[in-house]
């Protein structure tokens, strides 16, 4: 820019960076953005630019990008160090581009919305259609009373647990009306807010609902007194050290600071420049991937105790299919990839516990939909046979050599792959589960041809154990290790 240009604006700053002076239409973008006059500068460019001319007493000159949530604003900007001796700068405006900001996708908008309960939640749970308990997951001390509550109660409505507040209506309302409601849990003093999201097939039709809590509130950072005369936090059963300990320490602040990334990148609380929007998608995804691996490190923990075992019931291969779909729905379609699912009259009886046998096909649905090539299909199929039920999870992905189809159920192994985010303990904690379930979880692959996940059940509760280990013959050769 040369310096002869025009100038259409000068403005001041002072020492603590505030503009104390400006004309049109500076003056006005600085009300817009959500300043005043006098007032600390309200665009963070602009900002920045001002104190580097303070700090270092010198003349710059860039271009300047905001939005002041109508336009997307370009200007030239120049700053010196005021001649007066005064601290702070004065300011020179040479260019002015001012374009119409597209007008925001609602349902973008509502999708960073709903990402952004996800991460603060400290209760989340999995509904059927008619808002009946399938799973619940929360690692917050002063909830532990209504999880356990709901685990005992699935199928009933979450509302016979944790009840709306004000509201004498009959029970289940209508999502609509609880979806943001504020809600009482028993055992909790802490206010507390619920957000609903419909799963839906493509068609709409409701499949269920994700439930999750939030609070304004602290968690309580105290529950029992330890040996020492301090408090500790009362211990989970199945849990260590990352589980009782560890987790529900770093859990809370690790949502805050998604959070709040999340809430700078999408410029959901006022304009930004591209580069720090995209610095806060940065920490964001950062934050994420930490809050992925402290989850795989406590179902590590659980799976890995001398103790653990499962509850198994009767339940429906299909239907779990079905509902693990539908929960990564969106997150297929975004990929553009096709979820073939058994139909919606198929059933397939087998043996094992809800929310384990439902956490192992999410990892092996939501495997297959991020490492499958983007417009392609993964396929579940369902077989039966000799007192035996499989359900089988095939991608269109780059498949697996013989070696790797033996270190892919490892211990934080990920076959090379960086960047992701992912642990590598996935397929181990659902291998893990399978087999104390009685069962199995095996792969089938070809390089080029894809890969054929297959998680094995037994159809008979008697021959799992009390203890939750296998009391069954080794499977055939063709799903076995």
């Amino acid at each position: 820019m040369s310096g002869a240009a025009a100038v259409l604006a000068r403005a001041r700053s002072d020492g603590a960076d505030r503009l104390v002076l400006a004309e049109e239409p500076l003056a006005s973008l600085q009300r817009r953005c959500g300043g005043e006059l006098p007032g600390t500068i309200a665009v963070p460019a602009l900002l920045e630019l001002v104190r580097k001319t303070r700090h270092f007493r010198l003349k710059l000159a860039r271009p300047v990008t905001a939005q002041d949530g109508v336009e997307l604003i370009t200007a030239w900007i120049e700053t010196t160090p005021r001649e007066d001796g005064e601290e702070g700068a004065d300011i020179v405006l040479r260019s002015w581009n001012a374009v119409p900001l597209p007008l925001d996708d609602q349902a973008a908008h509502s999708r960073r919305s709903a990402a952004i309960l996800r991460e603060v939640a400290e209760l989340t749970g999995r509904l059927d259609a008619a808002q009946g308990v399938l799973a619940v997951e929360c690692e917050a001390a002063d909830l532990q009373g209504v999880v356990a509550a709901m685990r005992e109660g699935t199928r009933r409505p979450w509302t016979d647990f944790i009840v709306p507040a004000g509201t004498n209506h009959r029970q289940p309302m209508h999502w609509r009306l609880l979806d943001g409601a504020e809600v009482e849990v028993p055992g909790s003093t802490r206010r507390w807010r619920a957000h609903l999201f419909p799963q839906t097939t493509p068609a709409g039709q409701t499949l269920g609902f994700e439930l999750c809590l939030t609070s304004d509130e602290p968690a309580p950072t105290s529950a029992a007194p330890g040996a020492n005369g301090q408090h500790a936090l009362a211990p989970v059963s199945g849990w260590g050290s990352i589980g009782r300990d560890i987790a529900p320490v770093l859990r809370q602040p690790l949502a805050r600071i998604i959070a709040n990334a999340e809430t700078i990148r999408t410029r959901l609380a006022g304009p930004l420049a591209e580069e720090y929007s995209g610095y806060a998608g940065d920490i964001a995804t950062a934050g994420q991937h930490l809050l992925a691996l402290l989850d795989d490190l406590s179902d590590l923990e659980v799976v890995e105790a001398e103790d653990f075992a499962t509850s198994p019931d009767p339940i429906d291969l299909a239907d779990l299919a079905r509902r693990a779909a539908g929960i990564l729905g969106m997150r297929a379609r975004e990929r553009a990839i096709a979820v073939e699912v058994p139909p919606a009259d198929a059933a397939l009886p087998a043996t094992g516990e809800f929310r384990r046998v439902l956490q192992i096909l999410l990892n092996l649905i939501g495997n297959a939909v991020r490492y499958a090539p983007e417009g392609s299909q993964v396929r579940i199929g369902l077989e039966a046979g000799e007192g035996r039920a499989r359900v089988s999870v095939a991608d269109e992905g780059p498949g697996l050599d013989a070696g790797q189809q033996q270190r892919i159920f490892e211990k934080f192994e990920r076959l090379g792959r960086s960047g992701d985010g992912g642990s590598g303990l996935g397929l181990y904690i659902s291998r893990r589960l399978a087999r104390a379930m009685g069962g199995e979880l095996s792969v089938e692959s070809t390089p080029g041809e894809g890969a054929r996940f297959i998680l094995e059940l037994p159809t008979d509760p008697a021959i799992v154990d009390p203890t939750g280990l296998p009391r069954i013959p080794r499977l055939r050769a063709s799903v076995a290790e």
